[in-house]
């Protein structure tokens, strides 16, 4: 559902990232930031209830060049990962470009990684999004823990279809900027074979 804007010769892609709580979303979203030179970004902003927190931001990546004319600008949000706060990440999927979703690869947290990719997929169904063709990376973060489920058991839980399996350690920053290449890479393919 990319956003063109005329007045700016902007095409606006959405990228939501998500996962259970405390998986590392905020952590790769920060990593970007950081790593994005200040003239190409927008402002980090922290969308912050009592309880919930989501955050995003702009940038213009200038690798990616223009499509049909059009500069390319992605919004990167996160969605709070607790499982109650269903309605917020449903609300933060709407007109998704693409997705990411963020596993914590620690043993305890097998269970909640297969709850929220679940909940990840009813929320796109809500909103009629078909995930079998929509751009998408599964991030197996974490990989540096002590306590890690294997990557081969990770994947063949929560792996969907035949999409891009990047392992990572974002903390370090391992793994986070060829996580945003490669769903980056997926969007663009995508577009472009949506435009003709």
């Amino acid at each position: 559902m990319s956003f063109l804007n005329y007045s700016t010769r902007e095409i606006n892609f959405k990228i939501v990232y998500y996962g259970p709580g405390l998986s590392g979303k905020t952590t790769n979203i920060k990593t970007i930031y950081n790593k994005v030179k200040n003239d190409n970004k927008g402002k980090l902003v922290s969308l912050a209830t009592e309880t919930e927190r989501t955050l995003f931001f702009d940038f213009f990546p200038l690798d990616l060049g223009t499509v049909k004319g059009y500069k390319v600008k992605f919004h990167l949000y996160t969605v709070p990962g607790q499982i109650y706060y269903s309605s917020s990440r449903k609300l933060i999927m709407k007109g998704v470009d693409g997705v990411v979703f963020v596993a914590d690869s620690q043993r305890e947290r097998f269970e909640a990684n297969l709850e929220s990719i679940n909940d990840m997929l009813q929320n796109l169904k809500d909103y009629n999004i078909e995930f079998d063709t929509l751009p998408y990376v599964l991030q197996l973060n974490k990989r540096d823990l002590p306590n890690i489920t294997p990557a081969n058991e990770l994947i063949s839980a929560l792996r969907r279809r035949e999409e891009p399996v990047i392992e990572a350690m974002a903390l370090k920053g391992e793994g986070v900027v060829e996580t945003l290449k490669a769903i980056s890479k997926l969007i663009m393919v995508d577009v472009k074979k949506k435009l003709g």
